[in-house]
């Protein structure tokens, strides 16, 4: 692969295919894209789904100044100076976000962190938060989606809709790959999707359960009961579940009779009633079914590298999101130090936010308060959050433009192959300046 720089006007059009790229759109992550890059834009990108083409055929340099101060253009050095006044200047300082940035920028994130004793968060508080949680308190029988694609028989989707969220999913790593042990692909899996309504993901089921909403608790736990031999009141598990026992001991049937099964689960599961407890529950009954087979569970993860914030954040504090340092070491309380929380109840005083956008998904008393104080915002394209921040920095795309290391949802760790290179700064870069100067105001020789 060559890179393709800018072209004057009037010059020669220059095109290069970029093999084996990157798509960061979801936690798929797929590495088998080929890009078609002329003129530093992508016209072609073979093999990606529909969201893939939409992340790369419209990804266009954003031409705003890479660095704005109060609203205003500023240069990189003045805005990195400003930033690092700014949190090194709180009381309680606050950095969030990071799913959409490579593993080496989210190290020196954490970092940032450390020397304010401040508050480090990821978008996982809002999404797959109750499943770090619950992995903390059951742990977690884990594989590959290699694994899966070559030995998953029996596949179960609860509370998740791949089919809209991660196009790519079931021809790529659950359903459709013909694998060493299921070599006829689909024709050799079980699939069953467990939801609260009829997905576009549902049409793929061999068996679709449609649950009483708000009741999957209820439903792993008669799951876990039956795996365990224990008797049920019929009429009652029909009460709470809306679904009659004898079809529940079938699907534990089939479960215990699989090869490999693999629980995968959404938000639809950690993000309604339980939360944390529902992930416990379908946690602890894929251990239970270890008893008679060979059974795993992965959440179906959003962001492109939201895994791989998880990751980072955790080496480097022993926890995976929601870390305080104020007392100088790391302290872990979800509710207590996770950004939407600290913002809601004003106790944030300035902060960070990296490749996010809480002005536009948080609720209003954390967005009203957010605004009000001095903040930093990284993004490589226009938001609510980088219009109203103090220091708003245009960095470049990571996977397009920025190279670096991604997580998949599956906890492999895959290196990025940029198309072209950006004239904003990659938030690496951004960090690491920023990192050296609050060093400086700390008196921290480096």
């Amino acid at each position: 692969m060559a890179s393709v720089g800018s072209v004057e006007p009037g010059a020669r059009s220059e095109l290069t295919v970029v093999e084996d790229a990157v798509c960061t759109f979801c936690g798929c992550v797929c590495d088998d894209i080929d890009l078609t890059v002329e003129n530093n834009h992508i016209t072609q990108a073979q093999r990606a789904c529909v969201l893939g083409k939409a992340w790369f055929l419209n990804h266009a340099i954003d031409d705003r100044p890479s660095c704005l101060i109060d609203g205003q253009p500023a240069g990189l050095e003045d805005g990195y100076q400003r930033a690092a006044e700014i949190l090194t200047g709180g009381k309680y300082p606050i950095v969030y976000g990071l799913s959409d940035s490579p593993c080496e920028a989210q190290r020196v994130a954490v970092s940032i962190v450390d020397w304010i004793d401040g508050t480090i968060d990821t978008t996982t508080s809002v999404c797959h938060g109750p499943s770090g949680m619950a992995f903390q308190g059951v742990g977690e029988v884990t594989c590959t989606l290699g694994e899966v694609a070559n030995r998953g028989d029996f596949i179960m989707f609860w509370g998740s809709n791949p089919a809209e969220s991660h196009p790519r999913h079931f021809t790529k790593y659950s359903l459709m790959p013909k694998g060493m042990f299921v070599p006829n692909g689909r024709k050799d899996r079980t699939c069953v999707i467990v939801d609260v309504r009829k997905t576009k993901s549902a049409k793929a089921a061999d068996i679709f359960l449609q649950i009483k909403p708000r009741k999957d608790f209820e439903a792993l736990w008669t799951l876990r009961a039956l795996a365990k031999g224990i008797e049920l009141d019929a009429r009652q598990v029909e009460s709470e579940t809306g679904i009659e026992l004898s079809v529940w001991q079938d699907l534990m049937d089939r479960m215990k009779a699989a090869k490999f099964g693999v629980i995968f689960f959404g938000m639809g599961l950690t993000m309604t009633r339980g939360k944390h407890a529902n992930s416990e529950a379908l946690l602890a009954l894929t251990r239970d079914l270890n008893a008679y087979t060979r059974f795993t569970a992965k959440p179906n993860r959003g962001h492109g590298n939201v895994t791989g914030a998880d990751n980072v954040v955790a080496w480097r504090t022993g926890y995976p999101f929601g870390v305080n340092h104020n007392r100088g070491y790391p302290r872990f309380n979800p509710g207590e130090y996770t950004t939407s929380d600290t913002l809601a109840r004003g106790e944030a005083d300035c902060g960070m936010m990296i490749a996010c956008d809480p002005m536009a998904n948080f609720s209003q008393p954390a967005r009203e308060h957010l605004a009000s104080i001095p903040y930093i915002a990284l993004d490589s394209k226009e938001t609510p959050t980088t219009r109203a921040a103090t220091v708003a920095f245009t960095v470049a795309t990571y996977g397009i433009n920025a190279p670096g290391t991604v997580y998949r949802m599956d906890d492999v760790p895959i290196p990025l192959r940029p198309a072209f290179k950006s004239p904003h700064p990659s938030d690496f870069e951004v960090l690491s300046n920023i990192e050296t100067r609050v060093k400086a105001i700390r008196g921290v020789r480096s």
